[in-house]
């Protein structure tokens, strides 16, 4: 069996992804409701947050927490062990292509190959399924959530809907995706909570 995959992010009213604030912990404390078993996330969204990732206090890993998969085909991560111990994850994965390049020897991050000069996010899943997995939250607006979109391979979609306009490009642009409303939570600040499943 395949696991559950659930998408949320924050989104302006147009459907931008960036250019105005995020409560991150609110953010974080609904995204926390799923329980996931894995956080998938991809390269880009690491190495956009490696300088804070580096600088962070290393906890250790949390046992009960969530495993991390990061999607690395390119081989860019470099910074698996203060990953692994910032306290948020029980361990770390790193996804890798057939074709991905050489990287330093790291006996102490797992890794999953699989597809050819692209990471094959079908299979990626079905092994996960197979490890017993229920769950997946991908934590990324970016390419790695269009292409699970794609795909069909996500459950259930959340918004976190911010009354501001900014314009410019869109998250969503893999054409039509039916959706079926699931809830609705409405903050005091505007902010609308919206959650649908994905037929």
């Amino acid at each position: 069996m395949r696991p559950h995959v659930v998408a949320q992010l924050a989104v302006s009213l147009d459907g931008v992804t960036s250019g105005f604030d995020v409560d991150l912990a609110r953010f974080y404390a609904l995204a926390s409701l799923w329980q996931e078993d894995v956080t998938l996330i991809d390269a880009g969204t690491i190495l956009a947050q490696e300088n804070a990732v580096l600088a962070a206090p290393r906890r250790g890993p949390r046992a009960e927490g969530p495993l991390l998969a990061v999607v690395d085909e390119r081989a860019r991560v470099r910074s698996w062990d203060s990953l692994r111990e910032l306290g948020y994850w029980s361990g770390v994965l790193a996804l890798y292509a057939d074709q991905t390049p050489e990287r330093p020897p790291d006996a102490t991050t797992r890794e999953l190959i699989t597809g050819y000069d692209q990471v094959d996010l079908v299979e990626v899943l079905d092994v996960l399924g197979r490890h017993d997995v229920q769950t997946v939250r991908i934590d990324t607006s970016g390419a790695l959530l269009r292409a699970c979109l794609a795909l069909g391979l996500i459950d259930e979609l959340a918004l976190l809907v911010h009354p501001v306009l900014i314009g410019g490009d869109r998250w969503y642009d893999t054409g039509r995706l039916n959706l079926q409303h699931a809830g609705t939570e409405v903050f005091k600040d505007g902010v609308i909570w919206i959650r649908y499943c994905v037929s």
